[in-house]
């Protein structure tokens, strides 16, 4: 008898995401839990984006703008560069599944760094598409010298996570052109940008400054993080518009909700809002990094609006522990990273309380 799936999803491990609230509350009896697994925006949605909900709710009985023109327009007008350049979806989840089915065939390779974002290895694993992992150096970094040496005629996709998700570190501008040097035009190299927002780094590569001059640079920036829209699931690419369209042939019609697309214009014009979101997440890294490593745990400087924090033993124990005290973090096996916990920075109390928490945790 003919198996019901694929191989290949038979033996797919799906993508676990953090436990949400509710659920930590029925589970474990807690209440007021407070969640730090999802590197969500601790202050919330920006006001500005709150007071178009309740308009765009009485218009849900509405398909959406299928061309998502104002907010395709609204990104390229903030980015300065051409609308035909901006692709947006449903997150950039979706923009990461879509490259694989766009450009990608089953003789194809991807090229990853092992210990990166987990959704790269379940949505090329989900299309039957095999890929290589080399291996990060030391300080949980990308190597993009030995994924560089790791590259072959096969490799037609190459994901780079900067900052990378989960160890939160990043890599420089003189990194990424030793790397895209070496990379031939064929091969697409799609950087994920998820966390650009909160990078206070002179060595940061922009990856706005890259797909121009090279075509097969595709730069994926997201609504979820410091927009905080992440209920919404707004994301957008920047690429040269060849594969804009391209990518506007294969996605689903009506990808994002009329509601997604009128908060996600408004967020986009509170700098205030993002300006006060990225201080307060700067301080509130600045305190977990030395609140933790006080404790002992290794923590990487972090270029996002998350710590990585190497427990030196199984984080699953360690994550229970915290569950029944009622903070929320996010352990990442699932990343090749059995011994370490990805903690969002949350608000001043929020990250008091996680700091107490693990205090007392590790001293049983």
């Amino acid at each position: 008898m003919r198996p019901l799936v694929p191989e290949w999803v038979e033996t797919l491990k799906p993508y676990v995401p953090g436990k949400p609230i509710e659920e930590t509350e029925r589970e474990y009896g807690v209440k007021n839990p407070i969640k730090l697994a999802s590197n969500e925006n601790p202050l919330g949605p920006s006001p500005k984006a709150l007071a178009l909900a309740d308009a765009a709710a009485h218009k849900v009985h509405l398909y959406p703008d299928g061309a998502n023109f104002s907010l395709v327009h609204a990104v390229a007008k903030h980015l300065g560069v051409s609308a035909s350049e901006v692709f947006v979806g449903s997150g950039s989840n979706e923009i990461i599944e879509l490259v694989i089915r766009t450009f990608t065939t089953p003789d194809d390779e991807a090229l990853l760094s092992a210990g990166s974002f987990m959704m790269y290895k379940v949505a090329l694993q989900s299309h039957g598409r095999r890929f290589r992992e080399v291996p990060m150096k030391s300080g949980y970094r990308y190597d993009l010298e030995a994924m560089a040496a790791a590259l072959t005629p096969k490799t037609r996709l190459v994901y780079l996570a900067n900052p990378d998700n989960p160890t939160s570190t990043a890599f420089s501008k003189s990194e990424l052109d030793a790397f895209l040097a070496k990379v031939p035009p064929e091969t697409l190299v799609v950087l994920d940008e998820a966390y650009f927002e909160y990078v206070d780094w002179p060595e940061y590569p922009n990856g706005l400054d890259y797909y121009r001059a090279r075509p097969n640079v595709l730069v994926l920036r997201t609504f979820s993080k410091i927009y905080g829209l992440a209920g919404l699931r707004v994301g957008y690419g920047i690429m040269q518009a060849p594969l804009v369209g391209y990518l506007n042939r294969t996605r689903m019609p009506f990808n994002l909700t009329s509601m997604a697309q009128a908060m996600a214009v408004a967020a986009l014009d509170d700098a205030a809002h993002v300006k006060a979101s990225r201080e307060l997440t700067w301080k509130g890294l600045r305190f977990l990094e030395g609140a933790l490593k006080d404790l002992g745990i290794p923590v990487p400087h972090s270029h996002a609006n998350f710590v990585f924090a190497d427990l030196g033993r199984p984080s699953g124990p360690v994550f229970e522990a915290l569950l029944r005290k009622g903070v929320i973090t996010r352990p990442v096996p699932g990343s090749g990273w059995p011994q370490a916990l990805r903690i969002s920075c949350g608000l001043p109390a929020e990250n008091e309380r996680l700091v107490t928490a693990l205090r007392e945790v590790l001293k049983t």
